[in-house]
């Protein structure tokens, strides 16, 4: 593969650059799998994937065309595998496994322990219950699963700077039992079980570049080389690319960062990609040009970077956004659902699906 530096990059995607990208049809593919396409260009495609599949036919069978490799949505969450005392729940998560395997389709477990989503009843433990659980939970929940998944989201956000903690960490259950050693001490617990599963750090916001996003990246960059310099094994970055357009994004100062933290020795996965619509106009094919006008500029920026080497949309259609469940819950009756992803409700493709065939097309070369 040809070395593709810092500088060339940058220099790569100035405005004009971007723009001619943007606007042309690839010549490379004719393919109708974004998956397709992007394995061409050493690129793994594919999509988070909750129980949806299991009742709409048309919507599962998205999955087998399009995505080649798939992410748990809920189904490997605490809350959802122990939202009680007792028996632990795999029952989603296993059901999307034997979907997974059955089309070969690799499955990615998210996540094993993040700071939200943890049952009431575990934040009412003491301290000492809290750490005992803490240890087994990731025993029990890692050693099911040895050898069946391509990789873990084994810490989830683990900033918040809103939380004002040092260094602007996210607090929770798990930072009030351990501080900042929950993370290192969750790699190393899930590594004593699984040998051969990548292991990533999987984070949020740092598309902003604005002070909030800025910070996580500084914590970011930190916290991965403190847990290489440790010893811990990390193979991958996850940012999650949830696009938030009414905040900055500065695409040669992401490009910056995201090669820090390949110069770290870690590959780098976009995990949970999207665009939020509620700062553009109501009218739909505005709408929709502008979600495929911000997804390209992003799309055709980092995927110059050798070390990206997956982009994973979180859902394949509107209807099964977390966003679109946002909305109706706000205002059950509201007309203006968001149209995030690349597929509207009727499962057609939209402006989003082909910005992101021309972006993985014209992306570096295998």
């Amino acid at each position: 593969m040809q070395h593709i530096s810092r500088r060339d990059t940058i220099a790569t995607l100035s405005g004009t650059a971007i723009a001619l990208l943007c606007g042309t049809q690839s010549r490379a593919s004719a393919s109708n799998s974004l998956g397709d396409i992007a394995a061409s260009r050493n690129v793994m495609f594919g999509a988070a994937a909750g129980k949806e599949i299991d009742h709409d036919i048309n919507y599962r069978d998205l999955y087998t065309s399009q995505a080649r490799i798939v992410t748990t949505d809920t189904a490997l969450k605490m809350g959802s595998i122990a939202p009680q005392p007792g028996t632990k729940h795999f029952e989603a998560a296993d059901r999307l496994l034997q979907f997974c395997t059955t089309n070969r389709i690799p499955m990615r477990g998210h996540c094993i322990i993040w700071n939200e989503w943890v049952p009431q009843w575990i934040r009412n433990m003491t301290t000492a219950e809290r750490r005992a659980f803490f240890d087994g939970y990731i025993e029990d929940v890692v050693s099911r699963y040895v050898g069946k998944l391509q990789s873990w989201d084994v810490v989830n956000e683990p900033f918040w700077p809103g939380h004002k903690a040092p260094g602007g960490y996210r607090m929770g259950p798990w930072y009030d039992a351990f501080g900042t050693d929950y993370i290192r001490r969750a790699y190393e617990r899930a590594g004593a079980v699984d040998k051969t599963t990548k292991f990533v750090l999987n984070e949020a916001q740092t598309e902003r570049d604005d002070a909030l996003g800025l910070a996580v990246r500084a914590g970011l960059l930190d916290l991965v080389k403190r847990l290489k310099d440790s010893g811990v094994r990390l193979d991958v970055v996850g940012l999650q690319g949830h696009l938030q357009p009414k905040y900055p994004h500065d695409p040669a100062r992401f490009a910056e960062f995201v090669h820090k933290l390949s110069e770290l020795g870690v590959d780098i996965y976009i995990t949970e990609f999207d665009v939020r619509d509620d700062t553009f106009p109501d009218e739909i094919p505005t709408r929709d040009e502008m979600v495929a006008k911000t997804a390209e500029k992003f799309l055709a920026n980092i995927l110059q970077i050798p070390n990206v080497k997956a982009v994973i949309a979180w859902e394949l259609a509107d209807n099964y956004s977390f966003y679109t469940g946002i909305a109706k819950k706000k205002d059950p009756d509201t007309k203006r659902l968001p149209r995030p992803l690349p597929y509207d409700s009727n499962l057609q493709k939209k402006p989003l699906w082909f910005a992101m065939q021309r972006a993985f097309a014209n992306s570096r070369k295998a």
